[in-house]
């Protein structure tokens, strides 16, 4: 049995929360080099990446990761036909143990890329830490980061449901104002 590794998330949101415009795509103003540095550093880390079918963390290196692709398109779980270090993983039939088993990755962080619903999905596996960027900019009408979040209703309000508290917060970005927030477990 494969030891259950260290799940971490990593969005960045606007104001509203939002991690994408209303058609999926990634907004100009939440491109931020600071956060983007930190981001792909922490992916280098990571034994495994998991994303939905709009998200993923792009780049030169996105194939060499093994990666949890999180569809309903499939039954259970199978490898993914365009990428050998992928599986394609249905969490409505199959536990995310057996996916995680799939990949033979017996150590390591599971790093969740997005998007809202595979987001969602590991506040209920849970998470160790969730490192939520957030930029003073306004992305109305977008794609939030988790159900429900929008104008009132901001991202911390999920991650408490949860059980996750804020345990550091600091300014990543000066010049953008960007603000690099890490959530996990009480202790």
């Amino acid at each position: 049995m494969a030891k259950r590794p260290r799940i971490e998330g990593y969005a960045i949101v606007s104001r509203e929360g939002m991690i994408a415009n209303s058609d999926g795509s990634f907004p100009d103003a939440l491109r931020i080099p600071a956060d983007q540095a930190f981001y792909q550093a922490a992916l280098a880390r990571a034994a495994v990446v998991a994303n939905g079918r709009h998200s993923s963390e792009g780049g030169p290196n996105e194939k060499a990761h093994k990666r949890i692709l999180v569809t309903r398109r499939v039954e259970r779980i199978v490898p993914d036909p365009g990428n050998p270090n992928a599986v394609l993983w249905n969490p409505a039939t199959a536990p995310f143990d057996e996916a995680w088993q799939k990949l033979k990755a017996d150590h390591g962080t599971l790093a969740v890329v997005g998007g809202t619903d595979v987001f969602a999905l590991f506040l209920s596996i849970g998470y160790d830490a969730f490192f939520l960027s957030r930029v003073p900019v306004s992305v109305p009408r977008g794609r939030p980061v988790f159900p429900g979040v929008g104008p009132g209703r901001p991202p911390e309000e999920a991650l408490k449901r949860h059980g996750l508290v804020l345990k550091s917060s600091r300014l990543l970005d000066p010049a953008s104002g960007t603000v690099l927030e890490e959530w996990g477990p009480k202790t």
